[in-house]
């Protein structure tokens, strides 16, 4: 899934000579943690978090005091160097994006223009439909070697015995010989898929059934 389908493309922007007073009322009305500031060719020149401007508003305690402060231009405050991503850019590359940076939205751009705007949460709902986490489903974890076709191997044991998958994931082991493949399938109860795996020779190390330890 690429970003194009799903930011925001209705962008609320300032410009950098707008006040700390305007951005304040803008963050409050929008309901929105983040604005983009773009000059008059809508290129990206900064961005404001609402962060930023409490960091620089007097406190309640004060709220009469420094008033001037506020109708001092967002350019004084804005961040500058605005890690922006393309709309072509796949939903996986994207969430390293806010990973390493530990950012909370991101700006979309094509030649520095400004055409979406895509956050955190946008994100957290994605990779939850994209998991088939909002689904009614079971999840399961399959312990395997870390060899060529294990994969397939065990996504037949689904398909022999009817069960649809909703969405898989790979994960590394401790253990560099073994990889964990996790199952989001569609249905509630996994007993009866978990007995065909585990009688093909597999570890499924969750869920447990029953009576089972976990000894992983």
């Amino acid at each position: 899934m690429i970003i194009d389908e799903i930011m925001k493309k209705k962008v609320i922007t300032l410009t950098p000579d707008a006040t700390i007073e305007q951005a304040m009322q803008t963050l409050s009305t929008h309901s929105i943690r983040h604005i983009p500031i773009v000059d008059e060719q809508k290129n990206i020149v900064g961005i404001i978090s609402d962060r930023d401007i409490r960091d620089v508003s007097p406190s309640i305690l004060h709220s009469d005091e420094h008033l001037e402060d506020l109708q001092k231009e967002i350019s004084t405050i804005m961040k500058r160097n605005v890690i922006t991503a393309h709309p072509l850019d796949f939903v996986e590359e994207v969430s390293r994006l806010f990973y390493e940076h530990h950012i909370g939205c991101l700006p979309i751009a094509e030649d520095n223009k400004i055409v979406g705007i895509v956050t955190e949460t946008d994100l957290l709902h994605t990779l939850v439909e994209l998991m088939g986490a909002h689904q009614p489903s079971s999840h399961i974890e399959i312990r395997v070697q870390n060899i060529t076709g294990q994969l397939a191997d065990v996504a037949s044991i689904f398909k022999k015995n009817h069960v649809n998958i909703n969405s898989v994931l790979v994960y590394p082991c401790k253990d560099e010989q073994y990889k964990i493949l996790v199952f989001r399938i569609q249905t509630i109860d996994p007993r009866r898929i978990i007995e065909a795996i585990k009688k093909e020779g597999y570890d499924v190390i969750w869920p447990l059934l029953p009576g089972e330890n976990d000894e992983s």
